[in-house]
């Protein structure tokens, strides 16, 4: 599978024809964050590269009008940053804390992003359900879970043909996930970045979805994090 890197001039041009946007969802971050716990990032610089531009280095890897479903949203990345540049993504958000739906739902509207809904469940539960599970070209997460468990919440609602795209930390988690990954019908690779001005390495692991996630799988019951696939 080809490495597809981030290209941060290009991704700092998306910015910029948005930011008015993006200075409008951190108002909301601010605002909010004290009652919600959303961030621990919250100085403007810091929010522009930690959170937007790291949001916004998978950009180019949705195909157009992808449908996208994110696990585990909380403060919205990368979601928001996704969706103000690329409108025609089709997004659902899946979050399990009341509070962070809120969040998120105040957000969109205010923000009058079109074709994103909010769905407080949980991903292991609604990874079963035949009205989400294998209907999506894209599964997306960010610092939700060390990958084998992801892995578990995630392919499970990605068709054949489509992706799982996991925004991981800089330490490169495919070895350890990708037992994880085949046995949930997935083939993997990984790019590793540096986010501009020195703000930090990451990874993003991309999983093709190759055949369907066994029947059995999520399991729920929190075993995909007590007792992960490895």
């Amino acid at each position: 599978m080809k490495a597809e890197y981030p290209d941060f001039s290009h991704i700092r041009q998306l910015f910029q024809s948005s930011e008015a946007a993006f200075q409008a969802f951190y108002s909301l971050l601010i605002e909010y964050n004290g009652r919600y716990n959303l961030t621990a990032i919250t100085a403007w610089e810091e929010v522009v590269h930690k959170h937007f531009y790291d949001s916004l280095a998978g950009a180019h890897l949705f195909p157009a009008n992808s449908c996208v479903v994110e696990i585990g949203s909380g403060a919205g990345f990368p979601s928001i940053p996704l969706k103000i540049v690329r409108p025609d993504l089709q997004m659902t958000l899946i979050e399990s804390t009341g509070k962070k739906c809120a969040f998120l739902e105040t957000a969109v509207s205010a923000l009058g992003l079109k074709g994103v809904r909010v769905l407080h469940a949980r991903a292991e539960e609604l990874g079963r359900d035949g009205a989400h599970r294998e209907r999506y070209d894209d599964a997306v997460a960010r610092a939700v879970a060390p990958l084998p468990a992801l892995a578990e919440y995630c392919l499970p609602f990605v068709r054949v043909g489509g992706r799982m795209i996991a925004y991981k930390g800089a330490a490169d988690e495919l070895a350890e996930g990708r037992r994880a990954l085949e046995t949930l019908g997935g083939k993997g690779s990984s790019v590793c970045y540096a986010l501009p001005e020195g703000y930090g390495e990451r990874t993003l692991v991309i999983a093709e979805k190759v055949h369907h996630t066994p029947a059995k799988y999520p399991r729920g019951h929190g075993k995909e994090r007590t007792a992960p696939i490895v």
